[in-house]
């Protein structure tokens, strides 16, 4: 009678452990197809089934054709890192085709065309380009090409060291182009051309209020006369006026950024320090450039997008009769509103230049994997 009991209490038991693990079972499965469903690539209704790329286009301005996130092009291309690295693969002319057939969907170069297309068949022609220099660009270079040869961070401590201005030829306070200037620190450098800049507001990381490196406000160029200590220099290009104590920094060749738009394949989360150019707390909208408090030492790279995010205010509950700092509050949620493309990268800040967005960008405001 006593086992009889037993066998009673157990059978039910365990049937209800059963209904619980096929519970979790199908909620598991039910979530991982839901996953699945985020991340299939999703077309544009009006997606074509092929385009030739024409002189001007962008590898950005391509994929919004074609997808609904234009930042996952490496994806409907196929390409492996190397490929994410060097896209040199699209150049005007080339024809363009979406092959619905494949799942998830994909795109391919496709240069014999047919004859019932109405279209006519490419010829191989001779350029004086080079493959590389007619290469389709990740994004517009006329918004970012000013700062892919500039100096732009100045990490901490870097100021000591710097070659700066002591004098000017003239007198006068202020240079222009054509100028001539004395600068210490040069020696005997046979480094000729130079960078001319100001140290401009440091960038103070939002998270940790440390101070990330210093802002470079770019003033011009120049160029070295005569070597010594101090060494004279003439001023090619001025941008702003130069004077005494302004620094100097080597010239490099400009940072040639065709990586394929890309999301980090690690999640990243930071924030947007500053808009680049404007007041403290200055907002900024499409194609303004933004400094964010992750680097290279975060993982970043050039090509990386990044979804920028509105933090929600917290808010008094509105039936709360408490004052307003005493009252229950609400946190609202973080609304996502644009795109950010990285296209410097330094140590622990980079660069990105805003390709969409729905709402002011403000400093202060989160960038994270999409």
């Amino acid at each position: 009678m006593l086992l009889a009991m037993r066998s009673q209490r157990v059978f039910p038991l365990e049937d209800a452990m059963r209904k619980l693990i096929i519970f979790v079972l199908f909620a598991l499965l039910a979530h991982s197809h839901w996953v699945q469903a985020q991340d299939e690539l999703k077309l544009k209704r009006d997606a074509p089934d092929r385009y030739i790329v024409e002189k001007g286009d962008t590898l950005w301005g391509i994929a919004t054709k074609f997808l609904k996130d234009p930042w996952r092009w490496a994806e409907i291309w196929r390409v492996n890192q190397e490929q994410i690295r060097n896209p040199h693969r699209i150049q005007p002319g080339d024809v363009i085709v979406l092959d619905r057939s494949k799942r998830p969907a994909l795109l391919v170069r496709n240069n014999k065309r047919d004859a019932r297309d109405n279209t006519v068949k490419l010829a191989p022609t001779v350029y004086s380009e080079s493959y590389a220099e007619r290469a389709i660009p990740a994004i517009s270079p006329r918004y970012i090409e000013p700062f892919l040869s500039r100096p732009l961070v100045i990490e901490t401590g870097g100021l000591d060291k710097v070659p700066r201005i002591v004098g000017t030829q003239s007198g006068s306070v202020y240079l222009g182009s054509g100028g001539v200037a004395y600068v210490s620190g040069i020696g005997d450098s046979e480094q000729e051309s130079w960078e001319i800049f100001r140290p401009g507001a440091p960038l103070v990381d939002p998270d940790t209020s440390k101070i990330l490196g210093i802002e470079a406000i770019h003033l011009g160029t120049a160029r070295v006369v005569r070597a010594g200590e101090p060494a004279t220099v003439r001023v090619v290009s001025a941008t702003r006026e130069i004077s005494q104590g302004d620094r100097l920094l080597p010239s490099e060749p400009a940072v040639i950024n065709r990586y394929a738009p890309h999301p980090p394949t690690s999640f990243i989360k930071g924030r947007i320090i500053s808009v680049f150019g404007g007041l403290k707390n200055s907002e900024g909208g499409k194609y303004s450039i933004v400094s964010i408090n992750k680097g290279s030492q975060h993982a970043l790279e050039m090509g990386h997008v990044l979804a920028v995010k509105h933090t929600g205010n917290s808010i008094p509950d509105p039936q709360s009769n408490l004052s307003r700092d005493k009252a229950p509050q609400f946190r609202l949620p973080d609304e996502r509103y644009g795109l950010l493309f990285v296209f410097r990268v330094f140590n622990a800040v980079s660069y990105a230049l805003v390709m969409e967005t729905s709402l002011p960008v403000v400093p202060g405001d989160t960038v994270n994997t999409p």
